[in-house]
């Protein structure tokens, strides 16, 4: 795989609608103003790292504010860049992108609102490392065959946020992790917790016929069949993250 440079126009998606908009002039700057806001903040925070989150899908059914993470840096022009997995809309498969904020903030969002939890100096360093380092360490971790409630702990599938925190996790601890049962086992004994998500009968069946990108037999019978889906949220990350002290509270900002 070689690391791609995405466009706000390319068919991938993560953390939001498949469903094919024209982008109008109030999307677009609201957007622009959402990713302007944030590079300030990120700026004030002296941060060279930040997990960084967007609301591109309604989740509040589930408990949970936000979709999609990614990793943001700041590069060696001192602009912002957020590497992060993107799903081939219609499709199983996922890749890594490297965007601006702006291309990560047009994306159809369904709330203007960005997050961010800057992790400790030295897991920063750590990070920084691995993001300028070669595309091929980048990649390491990455699972192509995709699923949008991927099962926390195992590898059949990958969803986006679930490499998010796995690629953490072989970049502050580079000497242990070399694979994703490694990082997953990393996370675990770090107390990382996935969220639970709560789902009828009916909707995995209907998410399984329907959507290429949802599967659910890599989850466990016993929880699968009782309709406990254990999925990696950018919330839980976020609370992962401040309980365990790898990184300061999230900052929220809305538009």
């Amino acid at each position: 795989l070689a690391l791609a440079l995405a466009s706000h126009y390319s068919s991938a998606a993560a953390g939001r609608s498949c469903e094919t908009k024209v982008p109008n002039a109030q999307a677009f700057g609201l957007g622009m103003q959402l990713a302007q806001r944030t590079a300030q903040s990120l700026d004030a925070s002296g941060a060279q790292v930040a997990i960084l989150a967007r609301a591109g899908q309604d989740l509040q059914k589930y408990g949970l504010r936000y979709s999609h993470l990614g990793i943001a840096y700041k590069n060696e022009t001192g602009n912002w860049r957020v590497v992060h997995k993107l799903n081939q809309c219609g499709t199983a498969q996922a890749s890594i992108y490297s965007q601006g904020l702006g291309e990560f903030f047009l994306d159809d969002l369904w709330r203007y609102e960005s997050a961010y939890a800057v992790p400790a100096p030295e897991m920063q360093a750590r990070l920084l490392r691995l993001l300028k380092g070669p595309n091929t360490q980048l990649l390491r971790l990455n699972e192509p065959a995709y699923s949008v409630v991927s099962y926390a702990w195992g590898q059949k599938y990958q969803q986006s946020n679930q490499w998010v925190i796995e690629t953490f996790a072989m970049a502050v601890e580079p000497s242990g992790v070399n694979g994703r049962a490694r990082a997953q086992a990393w996370l675990q004994f770090k107390g990382y917790e996935p969220s639970t998500v709560t789902l009828g009968p009916l909707t995995r069946l209907g998410g399984r016929m329907t959507a290429a990108n949802v599967a659910f037999d890599d989850h466990p019978n016993e929880k699968r069949f009782s309709d406990r889906i254990e999925t990696v949220t950018v919330d839980s990350v976020f609370a992962w993250l401040d309980r365990s002290g790898m990184a300061e509270k999230p900052v929220s900002l809305k538009l």
